[in-house]
This record gives structure tokens, C-alpha cells and sequence, in this order.
């Protein structure tokens, strides 16, 4: 007998609606339909939780090859969790910009260094072009820690590129505009987010 079966009699048995088990498992009703289904499996937490409410083993939820599936999908699950936090993270840093004095800027024939806030010596377009980047990076970073869990397709195939994307803009721009000091930061954490990618793969 497959898990998905196991738990549907064992539901059953109990005199459970998926409702009632999802509320004592603290999952949505969706997710049990999905387990008892056969569309997919809980994960390692939830699997010790359904062992516990049933008072039966892990081992007699799961068969051998059923337990390897879940571990390796727990552990993915894992890594990408993950690497959503240290993008999230990292993009969000692009508001240290905005405090502190990493933009070189003239002033009576002196180099300063100033805050994206205090930058008045630039062009509007290129000053507009610096907020741009680093509203975008923030709202980027926020929506990224704040949609861990959401398994879109769109989401899951979009959010690393388009972190990866930003961050890319943001280098060039910074170089173009001789402003080194934020084009290394930004640089780093390009070389964070690739490496990050290049172990996944």
C-alpha cells in the first residue's frame, strides 16, 4: 500500500475530514487533497506530525524509495529556501545606498564621498536612473523573502533571474557612471548570487 492510501484509511479510521486533519497538522486542506492523491508528498515536519497524530512510524507511512523521495524533495526545498534568503538579503542591501557614503561626488574642485541621499552634483536622469535601481532592488529583495513558499511556475522560474538581472544592471550602470565604490559592492554580490546558482546546478 502506497502512502497516499495509508493516509487516507488512516484518516478514516480516525473519522476525519481532510479539513479537520489539515487544521490539526497546521497545512491547508489543498495540500491533503494533494498527499491523498498521490500528487506529492509532505514534508519531513508534516510526516512526524501525521506519525504522531496516527501514533504509527514513519517507516509505516513510507517505503524505502517513498522516504528517499521525500528526503531528497525536503532537501531541495531546503536549498531553495535558501538561496531565496541570501538573494532577498542581498538585494535588500541596495538600500545601504541610500546612507552610506559610497557615491564620489565634485564639490569646489574636491572629491567627497556622500550618501545616494546627500548626491546633488549628478544629472537628474542619472540621480533618477540611481533610485530607480535601488527601489527596485529593495522591492525585489522584499517580494523575494516575502514569497519563499509560493511554488508558481512563473515565480519559481523568474524570481533568481530576475534578482540576478537587477543586479547586473546595477553594476553596469555604476561603472558607467564612474562610481566605483558601489559597483564593487554590487560586484560581490553578483559573484555571491552566481556561485550560489553554479553549486544548485
Amino acid at each position: 500500500m502506497e502512502f497516499h492510501e495509508k493516509l487516507q484509511e488512516l484518516r478514516k479510521q480516525k473519522g476525519l475530514t481532510q479539513e479537520q486533519l489539515a487544521e490539526a497538522l497546521y497545512v491547508s486542506r489543498t495540500a491533503i487533497s494533494k498527499w491523498e492523491s498521490g500528487r506529492g508528498y509532505p514534508n519531513i515536519e508534516s510526516l512526524k506530525a501525521i506519525a504522531k497524530l496516527f501514533s504509527v512510524s514513519v517507516d509505516a507511512l513510507l517505503s524505502g524509495e517513498e522516504l528517499l523521495s521525500v528526503a531528497e524533495e525536503d532537501h531541495k526545498q531546503k536549498q531553495s529556501h535558501l538561496r531565496d534568503l541570501v538573494f532577498g538579503l542581498l538585494d535588500l542591501c541596495a538600500g545601504m545606498f541610500l546612507f552610506l557614503p559610497l557615491f564620489g561626488e565634485q564639490t569646489y574642485g574636491v572629491i567627497e564621498n556622500v550618501s545616494l541621499l546627500s548626491l546633488f552634483a549628478v544629472s537628474p536622469y542619472l540621480k533618477l536612473a540611481y533610485y530607480t535601481y535601488v527601489i527596485g532592488a529593495i522591492a525585489w529583495g522584499v517580494l523575494t523573502l516575502a514569497l519563499q513558499n509560493c511554488s508558481g511556475a512563473f515565480w519559481l522560474a523568474a524570481k533568481g533571474k530576475l534578482s540576478l538581472l537587477i543586479n547586473v544592471f546595477g553594476v553596469i550602470l555604476f561603472v558607467l557612471s564612474r562610481q566605483p565604490y558601489p559597483a564593487i559592492f554590487l560586484f560581490v554580490f553578483l559573484i555571491i548570487k552566481a556561485l550560489i546558482v553554479m553549486k544548485k546546478r
